[in-house]
């Protein structure tokens, strides 16, 4: 008997954390060491949230090899999952590691943002959940993780998150710590900010700084937006959408409105 389609049409739309954690070099081990990291992995994670005061058994969860994507329950304190939970974290993988050869340590990558994140057939949709999936995968979070070699952990948040919640620099949050980047990933585009817990930031921009030169790290409003010259402004009339202009232009003319940002201004932010 074919299964039935779910009904969404009585969903309560909520807004949720989603953590998304990734082994690197996952496939580079072989089959028993594969095992033996994914149970490491159920294991820390649920280390970290018990010394966090966090309850991982009403995580929902989603698991797949070396990943896992958890959609918390609302109302969990979202400073204690970005501050206590990730240090916490970095420390229990680097105890597990320190009792390992070099070639059996498990390095992480974890992601964390907030939106809607609606349970469907296969697991949870909405757009909270897309988003870690490409932060945990960016280029940058990667090649952090590579270049620092004595780090077990590297964070990725969303660009919402470090606004509402790291710079509110509760529980020992310091924004100073984290590093903007620009994450593109097939149709997503939005800022992510990096920290690596026990680093500093300088170790992390030194990293990132040359991937991506059209978004250097700093305040959007850092950038100038390009205004359109006139040669005789007395004889423009500006109307509800562009410019109407008579005459002759001395200089190169752009059309339409100047851009609010960088050129590399992300569509989407979660």
């Amino acid at each position: 008997m074919a299964s039935q389609p779910l009904d969404h049409s009585h969903q309560i739309v909520k807004r949720h954390l989603c953590v998304a954690a990734d082994v690197e070099k996952y496939s580079h081990h072989d089959i028993p060491s594969q095992a033996v990291i994914q149970t490491d992995l159920v294991r820390v994670l649920e280390e970290a949230a018990l010394l966090s005061g966090l309850d991982r058994a009403s995580w929902a969860r989603q698991a797949q090899g070396d990943q896992e994507l958890a959609v918390l329950p609302v109302g969990v304190p979202e400073p204690v999952v970005l501050g206590a939970f990730t240090r916490h974290l970095a420390v229990r993988i680097g105890d597990r590691n320190a009792a390992r050869a070099p070639k059996e340590r498990m390095r992480l990558r974890l992601a964390v943002g907030i939106g809607v994140a609606s349970l469907a057939a296969l697991g949870y949709a909405g757009p909270a959940p897309v988003a870690v999936a490409r932060y945990v995968n960016a280029p940058q979070v990667k090649a952090v993780l590579a270049a620092i070699r004595a780090a077990n952990l590297v964070v990725i948040v969303s660009g919402q998150l470090y606004e509402d919640v790291v710079k509110s620099r509760t529980r020992g949050l310091d924004p100073e710590q984290y590093v903007r980047i620009h994450v593109r990933q097939q149709e997503f585009s939005a800022y992510g900010w990096i920290h690596v817990p026990g680093h500093a930031a300088d170790e992390v921009r030194s990293v990132v700084q040359d991937m991506d030169p059209a978004c250097p790290d700093g305040p959007r409003s850092s950038v100038e937006p390009v205004k359109p010259t006139l040669a005789h402004h007395d004889r423009s009339q500006h109307v509800v959408k562009g410019i109407a202009f008579q005459g002759s232009v001395n200089r190169d003319l752009n059309f339409g409105f100047p851009a609010e940002g960088s050129a590399c201004e992300p569509e989407e932010a979660w």
